[in-house]
């Protein structure tokens, strides 16, 4: 081989590399979300499981139509000859391949049983342990094959079966996890009522310090807006998307509420680990639909009920 195809080739293996990384952590996240959605586990309630979905969905779309092509390539230029089987850039990136390989499976294998360890479903942890060692055996047993095979200069029946069946349970794991996971429009409308959220505590920092000012809660909004002594963005009194107004509430002398209409609830009905916790005491979680929120002034010290 000249220089030419040595760059090509350990180009191709390293490219090869990365995303065989990528997919197959991703196909390990997509079965590891399923797992954590379908055997609910109290001490987990409230992980971002969407969030790692999402990633292993775009991991899995960029990586293995890169990892497929650049496999056939390599193949390709075994069978013409332009890499010979014997060559040191096939068989140390292979290796090194393995290496990195067995790296991340020890790591993963590690975490899992730490995470088993403190507390994790013996369900779960089994069916964790059971996807790592099915993703990792695969990919050892076949590069194992492929480095001793003698016969490169020809179709291989064995490449062409683990390829075909490998591709075919990366795209069940793609295709599965679509049924894990809210829809961009869901995603879009949480992150629309966060942002509500987010202006509320606003708003409610702007009455505390009102009242921290003048010893007495603002009558109306007009008053925030007409308070001198406090800077009031008018973007925070209003729903980012629809525009539609914050409302603010006098309830008594020490109580007030601030309303607001939302296109989610704030949790699930428990069928679900995922839930939006919001900072302090939670008492800005949500039904959806025009919901008044209680607001809390920081200076006042609720009593503990007596027992």
């Amino acid at each position: 081989m000249d220089n030419k195809q040595n760059a090509k080739f350990a180009f191709y293996y390293l490219l090869s590399l990365v995303a065989l990384i990528f997919m197959s952590i991703s196909v390990g996240m997509i079965v590891f979300g399923i797992i954590d959605k379908t055997i609910i586990d109290a001490l987990n309630y409230g992980a971002d499981i969407n969030s790692q979905l999402k990633f292993a969905i775009s991991a899995i779309i960029i990586a293995t139509p890169i990892f497929y092509t650049i496999s056939h390539l390599i193949n390709k230029g075994l069978q013409k000859g332009e890499l010979k089987k014997d060559s040191g850039i096939r068989r140390w990136l292979t290796y090194v391949i393995l290496l990195v390989s067995s790296l991340i499976v020890l790591g993963v294998f590690i975490s899992i049983i730490n995470i088993f360890l403190s507390g994790e479903l013996t369900g779960r942890f089994i069916l964790k342990a059971l996807t790592i060692f099915l993703i990792s055996a695969t990919v050892f047993a076949f590069y194992f094959y492929d480095i001793k095979r003698e016969n490169t200069d020809q179709t291989d029946k064995i490449v062409k079966i683990f390829f075909g069946v490998s591709l075919t349970l990366v795209l069940a794991a793609f295709i599965a996890s679509w049924f894990f996971i809210e829809s961009p429009k869901t995603a879009r409308e949480r992150r629309l009522d966060q942002a509500v959220i987010s202006n509320i505590y606003n708003i409610e920092s702007l009455v505390n310090a009102y009242y921290d000012h003048y010893e007495k809660l603002p009558d109306t909004i007009n008053d925030l807006k007409n308070d001198s002594s406090t800077y009031l963005d008018p973007s925070i009194l209003i729903d980012p998307d629809t525009k539609a107004a914050i409302v603010y509430e006098k309830a008594s002398d020490q109580n007030y509420k601030l309303c607001a209409t939302f296109r989610l609830n704030s949790f699930t009905d428990g069928s679900g680990p995922e839930r939006v916790s919001y900072p302090g005491n939670n008492d800005k979680n949500h039904q959806a639909g025009y919901q008044c929120l209680n607001g809390n002034l920081y200076s006042i010290v609720k009593q503990p009920l007596a027992i």
